[in-house]
């Protein structure tokens, strides 16, 4: 069964409906590539994919440790190359909104490293990741 239909919208848009639960997602062109940026381009979606799997992956470690995350957030910043245009790089900063000891900071950081869209991206393409954990009281 197919996950997804994606249809072509016209003036660089799509849109995108995810099969099972019909839900959907608008992508447009940028800006710098003749479109009006007015949604998540397919090169963003890129990015934030990375970005989400991480803190879906390190949410089933941290639920397996009795850790409670919710409220974690990913600040995402894709950077393009040019010849060919490609996404070169994707730095995130993930912000814990509590305190994390190093063994289990560690835990997290390569359980996110491992989760499978990391494992999927063109290893040309540069994974940043910094972890941020609140300051303690």
């Amino acid at each position: 069964m197919p996950t997804s239909k994606v249809t072509y919208q016209g003036n660089l848009r799509t849109q995108a409906i995810h099969l099972q639960s019909n839900n959907q997602i608008i992508t447009d062109a940028p800006i710098d590539n003749h479109g009006k940026g007015e949604a998540f381009s397919p090169t963003d979606l890129l990015a934030t994919s990375l970005a989400s799997c991480m803190l879906t992956i390190i949410g089933i470690k941290a639920r397996d440790m009795d850790i409670d995350i919710a409220g974690t957030t990913a600040e995402v910043t894709k950077v393009m190359a040019a010849d060919p245009r490609r996404v070169s790089e994707i730095h995130i900063i993930v912000i814990f909104n509590l305190e994390l000891d190093d063994r289990t900071q560690t835990i997290f950081y390569n359980t996110a490293l491992t989760c499978p869209v990391a494992k999927s991206i063109h290893p040309d393409i540069t994974q940043n990741v910094i972890f941020r954990c609140a300051k303690p009281l």
